[in-house]
């Protein structure tokens, strides 16, 4: 049966939801084929169709109009492009989803409450049991398929133009989340609700860009697009003078038991939740302007990796600058350091700042050290600066009265991620000018660079970082900054790792940063406050072996790096030439490459090392005994020779001879600031050396920079300098019987 109301036909008051029966009827088998047999029909049309032929022949014609003539808000209205909301409802009572009068009912209170227009609807009521309807809006289509038997809805709305579909997920949930009784109990149920939003379309790109629901935002890729979800639940939702701010908590369904929900619940060997979400505890995620910036259950990898590494590159951080964070994580960090006096979070978002303290106080927790506040904020060595990050560097910078800072932390969005608030990292030339300048000699600025590289990444300056090299060269370029380090940490829940970078204006920070796992074991137990628990550590992830995994800069790094045009000198040298050979020293000498004899030079008999064939210019000389060569840092060779001063000991002349032999045959790397000394202890340390230069055939493999220094950044030599500073090459063609000569300033000239 069709029922169908021409145009005019309205409805008035709504009429009680009437009540189907509680069971489905039962028909006998019938063929599918036979449709009129096992469909009832509802058609009804509010608003005449305009392309619909009634049966008069006279169809409405459609009067096209361009979209260069509408208004803006017509434009929005007529773009190709529109919003997808999917809402799945589970539990629900069965007369209701198999009520076709219900069901449109439901279907028409939701389309009102949404602020849409229904033109008109058609239902089938099936057999033996279910209901399809679709409505056709002015705005497009809304439509829903039920089994009442599983007690589950389908249903998906999609809307052209502006007005936004999330906040009608409650309605559409009240109006058609009819619960059902839970047999076992006779109680009434509640029901499971799952929804997705999606922007639909090709949508105009410069709303494209600012929509913090477009399909690129990280709101819609964690939160808006998923349908499958054990839970998704909105906390807060606001616009702030400076920016948009999304606080979500979101379980997903293969997600399991943590470490703490197991004892919360005291889960033993064998329970099922053990391989269930059911009390798992959901992730809090915050997003500013669409951009995910921290989850709860690994906000501490996050931050600890972000503040840490640059707090242990400076020798002794008394006064600190965070840029961004007012949300507070990265000050608790900073906090935990027992040399900080003085810490400022300068962030131009005030609200952002009462949001973390209400929904993400955790953040700003500091109560876990001893002597720490419940809100870190309240710590009297914090300070609270609402004001444009670049406003207040400029004028810090230019007060010579003010105290320098230690160490600056840049909070900061994605570079990539546009449109960004911290655009003018990048785009801003005075920025860092303002905080080098801000800071002391020895100073350290760390920050978070978003995303880590990848090896298929093209050249930085084309691609879509090309926002983060023109803020990387720039600071290259400052004549303030010697070195600068980029590191990574892929535990901070985010699909990638994530890259962070440090910058020092000192080379001593060289040191530090290379720092051995016990060295930096040892700073972290001096410098960071007691826990209050006794059994913990106020710090759970960072810690030596974590610094040790810093230290070297992954391999995408090198890669991009050596995309740039010009390609770097040190590029050349990312690794040994396989086309050169190696010429070994070996005992035997069938096997070897040279021989040791005795040489008479100046009048003096001594040893060296002569060839015993021919070897090209450019072949590597010994490098597996080079490759053995053993390293000491200053500290060991100071506290060595510290010894040797201790009287009553007995006799130190092993000690004294060692150092002997490192002072002789050692020296220093070419990495300024390291104070690290590389020893041979292969054939080569018996080789002659010369203050000619001309009179030597022997030169280092990596040559000194064209510059005369080893750039600030570079992940060559970052990647390779252990190789840089050991390995030797023929500088010219060596014959047979030839003794091997090398400058004696080869390492440092």
């Amino acid at each position: 049966m069709a029922v169908a109301f021409g145009t005019g036909v309205a409805f008035g008051p709504k009429a009680p939801i009437p009540s189907s029966p509680s069971s489905s009827p039962t028909t006998p088998n019938i063929s599918t084929s036979d449709r009129t047999d096992i469909l009832n029909e509802r058609h009804v049309n509010l608003v005449q169709p305009s392309l619909e032929d009634l049966g008069s022949g006279g169809a409405v014609q459609y009067n096209s109009k361009s979209q260069h003539e509408r208004t803006d808000d017509e434009k929005a209205q007529y773009e190709p492009a529109g919003q997808h909301l999917l809402v799945d409802i589970a539990n629900m009572e069965e007369a209701f989803l198999n009520s076709e009068v219900r069901l449109a009912d439901a279907m028409v209170r939701s389309v009102e409450a949404a602020g849409l227009t229904m033109l008109s609807y058609h239902c089938h009521a099936l057999q033996p049991a279910g209901v399809s309807c679709v409505g056709v809006l002015l705005e497009s289509h809304i439509s829903f398929h039920t089994w009442p038997e599983e007690g589950v809805i389908t249903l998906d709305l999609f809307t052209c133009g502006p007005k936004p579909l999330l906040p009608h997920v409650p309605d559409l949930e009240r109006l058609f989340g009819i619960p059902r009784i839970d047999p076992a109990t006779g109680e009434l149920g509640k029901v499971k609700t799952q929804w997705s939003h999606e922007l639909r379309g090709f949508r105009n790109k410069g709303a494209n860009a600012a929509d913090h629901l477009d399909s690129k935002s990280d709101l819609a890729y964690w939160i808006m697009s998923a349908l499958q979800y054990a839970e998704k639940t909105e906390v807060l939702a606001t616009m702030s003078e400076h920016q948009r701010i999304d606080i979500w908590d979101f379980l997903d369904v293969e997600d399991t038991p943590s470490h703490a929900d197991a004892i919360r619940h005291n889960l033993t060997a064998g329970d099922p939740r053990w391989l269930t979400a059911e009390i798992a505890t959901p992730d809090r995620y915050l997003f500013l302007n669409g951009v995910i910036m921290s989850m709860r259950d690994n906000e501490r990898e996050l931050y600890e990796s972000l503040v840490h590494p640059g707090m242990f590159a400076h020798p002794n951080p008394t006064n600190v600058a965070i840029l961004g964070g007012g949300h507070g994580a990265a000050l608790r960090e900073v906090l935990k350091h027992n040399t900080v006096k003085s810490a400022t979070v300068i962030d131009i978002d005030e609200a952002l700042v009462d949001i973390t303290r209400e929904h993400l106080f955790y953040l700003t927790d500091c109560s876990a050290m001893v002597g720490g506040t419940d809100d870190c904020y309240d710590d009297e060595r914090a300070t609270l600066v609402h004001q444009d990050g670049r406003d207040y560097f400029a004028a810090y910078s230019a007060d010579e009265s003010k105290d320098r800072f230690d160490v600056v932390v840049l909070d900061m969005h994605d570079l990539k991620t546009k449109p960004s608030p911290t655009d003018y990292l990048a785009s801003d030339p005075n920025l860092f000018d303002n905080i080098l300048a801000s800071l002391s000699d020895d100073g350290v600025i760390v920050m978070k660079l978003g995303s880590a590289a990848s090896i298929h990444d093209p050249r930085a300056s084309l691609g879509v970082n090309a926002q983060r090299e023109e803020m990387m060269v720039r600071i290259e370029e400052n004549p303030a900054v010697s070195t600068m380090f980029v590191y990574e940490e892929a535990h901070s829940g985010f699909p990638t790792p994530i890259a962070f970078m440090v910058v020092c204006k000192n080379v001593s920070c060289r040191k530090r940063w290379h720092a051995s796992a016990d060295a930096t074991d040892v700073e972290i137990y001096t410098r960071v406050f007691e826990s209050v628990d006794e059994d913990s550590s106020l710090i759970i992830h960072y810690d030596g072996s974590t610094q040790e995994n810093f230290q070297y800069t992954p391999i995408a790094w090198e890669t991009v790096y050596c995309r740039r045009d010009p390609v770097p000198f040190e590029c050349a040298y990312r690794g040994l030439d396989v086309t050169k050979d190696a010429f070994e020293y070996e005992l035997d000498e069938d096997d070897s490459s040279f021989e040791i004899k005795s040489n008479e030079v100046d009048g003096q008999t001594t040893h060296g090392i002569f060839a015993l064939e021919d070897i090209p210019e450019g072949s590597y000389i010994m490098p597996y005994d080079l490759a053995t060569s053993f390293s000491a840092n200053q500290d060991v060779l100071d506290n060595l020779q510290k010894n040797t001063d201790i009287t009553g000991t007995g006799s130190v002349t092993v000690i004294e001879d060692f150092l002997e032999f490192v002072n002789v045959n050692g020296h220093a790397s070419m990495s300024e600031g390291r104070e690290l000394t590389y020893v041979e202890t292969g054939a080569t340390f018996m080789m002659r050396t010369s203050e000619n230069v001309e009179d030597s055939n022997v030169g280092k493999w990596m040559p000194t920079h064209p510059s005369g220094k080893i750039p600030s950044f570079s992940p060559v030599y970052d990647r390779h300098m252990i190789s840089f500073d050991v390995f030797m090459v023929a500088s010219k063609d060596i014959k047979a019987g030839e003794e091997l000569v090398k400058p004696v300033d080869l390492w440092t000239r």
